[in-house]
């Protein structure tokens, strides 16, 4: 048996809310910016992945209900769960109607990135040869963002 397992408190400094998920013994930052020209689902999706990525969601996570999660940050619940849904299309998470949310137990390793990804991958590199960046300093880069 799973048992809701979580708190969510926030602030806002200047245009971005910060809410803080502390869940079972861990916590978890998810930034929001209301300036940002990224969807706030987007903003929401994009925090969750890197929050599973290095560790601070762990697999079988529970995450917030989408109502808890929306009215802590003051959102319409609509957007989180277009964001759960992302999530749970693209892999991340599975949805239980008893359980909830929650980070997937194993992830596909096929060790290649979407196509989506990629694009996105090719507008950074591009940005970083216009700004007058080495390729081993984009490298160099890449790895400390990787290391963590």
């Amino acid at each position: 048996m799973f048992y809701l397992t979580f708190c969510i408190v926030c602030i806002i400094i200047t245009n971005t809310k910060y809410c803080m998920i502390f869940m079972e013994g861990e916590n978890m930052v998810i930034s929001i910016n209301d300036a940002s020209e990224i969807p706030i689902y987007q903003q929401i999706r994009n925090q969750i992945v890197l929050g599973i990525s290095d560790g601070r969601l762990a697999p079988g996570e529970q995450l917030p209900t989408v109502r808890a999660l929306a009215e802590e940050i003051g959102i319409n619940s609509m957007t989180v769960s277009k964001a759960y849904t992302l999530l749970k299309q693209e892999g991340y998470i599975y949805t239980d109607r008893r359980s909830g949310a929650r980070v997937r137990q194993e992830f596909e390793t096929n060790k290649e990135l979407s196509e989506k990804s990629q694009e996105l991958l090719r507008q950074i590199i591009s940005e970083a040869k216009v700004s007058g960046m080495t390729q081993t300093e984009f490298f160099d880069l890449c790895k400390r963002i990787y290391k963590g």
